[in-house]
């Protein structure tokens, strides 16, 4: 298997672990999208505890890859969810599942096909 292959394989295990309700098929798609972010191990996953990290998240992702225009603080709501949903405890929020989760929740998913 390649390297991207052996990380889908990981996100989709890491999805059944936490019970997320994600589709291989976006897994494997935001995961092409982040490209070779995913092989380093900082920027691999997302510190929910770092507020410049999602102020990132917002901005780069939800506002320019994503395109959306509502105010930060409704942004930030819903990264504070996926933070919630993967597990306050959890050190592995990794970023392909984070991503994923977000485009689902604004109904962005067509931004990867």
């Amino acid at each position: 298997m390649s390297q991207q292959a052996d990380k889908i394989a990981l996100y989709i295990a890491e999805r059944k672990k936490l019970d997320l309700l994600l589709s291989d098929e976006l897994i494997t798609k935001v995961t092409v999208g982040l490209g070779p972010s995913i092989y380093k191990q900082d920027s691999e996953t997302v510190s929910c505890t770092d507020s410049s990290e999602l102020a990132t998240v917002r901005d780069n992702f939800l506002k320019k890859k994503l395109g959306l225009t509502q105010p930060d603080e409704e942004l930030d709501a819903a990264i504070k969810n996926v933070c919630e949903m993967m597990g306050t405890s959890n050190k592995h929020k990794y970023r392909a599942l984070f991503y994923a989760l977000l485009t689902k929740n604004f109904g962005k998913t067509d931004v990867y096909n």
